[in-house]
Order: C-alpha cells, then structure tokens, then sequence
C-alpha cells in the first residue's frame, strides 16, 4: 500500500520540526517544551494547548527523557505509531551526532576559556526559555482561576528548591493532587 503525498508531507514536516527543535535547543528537556508547544500549537495548529499541556505532563511522567517523551506522545497523538517513530528519530538523530562531533574534538577544545562562555551564554538562555514557558503556563491558569493549579508551581517550586525534595516525590504527588483535583472538578461540572 503506497502513502500518499500529502501523508508523506506531513509526516515529512513531523520530522524536520522535530529534528530541527533538537537540533537548536540546548539546556535538556524542559527547554524543548516551549519550542514544541510554539511549532505545533502556534505555528501549525496541530495541537490545542490543552492538548500540549498534557502530552507534556505524561511525558514528564513518564520515565525516560522528557522530550523523546513528549516527541513520542506528541507524534503518535498526530499520526499514530508512523508519527511516534519519526518524532523520536526526528528528536534523537540531532544530540547522537552532535555528541559523537564533540566526543570527537573534546580533548581540544577542554577549558578553553571561549568554549566556557559560549556554555555560559547557554546557560542564559536556557533561563530565558524556561521563563517563557512558566510565564505561558501561568497565564492560561490565571485564566482558569483555579486555586490549585496557582498553588501547586510555587508549593512544587518551594519544596525542590528550599527544602530539597527529590523532584520524582514532587512530581509524583503533583501528579496525584493533579488527578484529585480533576476527578472533583469533572464532577462539579456534570452537576
């Protein structure tokens, strides 16, 4: 059975936007969220936000890296197990060959001190990107007025960063509070 071009089109774009995410994002997982979310949600509306917000947080808790994850989910929520592939390969290929040209060149370019500030500009704007991302997400529950989901970032926030809890007990309970909520919630709403 032959794809068609227009299946083949899209399956195309699928790989080439995540490819190019991968390829351009620097800092780990929670730095290609936002990208994500701006291609697929902005850019070509293959996603609501609602939709984005929860592949991100099954990909969040899931176990594995965050953005293979959300890649995963996100591919085969559009084009089934055909999409799942490509996004994974689309998300993989780009950090397997840089590593394997930095692997390659390490040794000369360790403590170089202009190497150290590009790594440092980095750093910067990873910060940026993560900002951008909380901000847009505060937002849309600022929109929805829900007291639990305005106390559950700082309360989350709070506990990793003050009180060094393990970052998987935090999600873990988010997610538990996450599920408590939306089962009273979905009630209220069918009353």
């Amino acid at each position: 059975m032959s794809m068609k071009s227009k299946d083949k089109k899209l399956y195309f774009k699928l790989f080439i936007s995540t490819f190019m995410i991968s390829a351009l994002t620097f800092g780990g997982g929670y730095v290609i969220v936002p990208l994500m979310r701006r291609r697929f949600v902005d850019e070509l509306k293959w996603l609501s936000e609602d939709d984005m917000l929860d592949l991100v947080a099954i990909g969040t808790s899931a176990p594995g890296p965050i953005a293979v994850n959300t890649a995963v989910l996100l591919g085969h929520r559009l084009f089934g197990t055909p999409g799942a592939l490509l996004a994974a390969l689309g998300t993989v290929l780009p950090p397997v060959l840089i590593n394997t040209a930095v692997v390659l060149v390490y040794n000369q370019i360790k403590g170089n001190p202009v190497v150290d500030a590009v790594f440092k500009g980095f750093q910067i704007g990873l910060a940026a990107i993560i900002t951008d991302v909380l901000l847009k997400y505060l937002k849309n529950i600022l929109k929805e007025k829900s007291v639990v989901q305005m106390l559950i970032i700082p309360a989350a926030f709070a506990a990793v960063y003050f009180f060094k809890i393990n970052i998987i007990a935090v999600l873990l309970f988010s997610g538990i509070v996450g599920i408590i909520y939306n089962i009273i919630y979905l009630r209220k709403t069918k009353e």
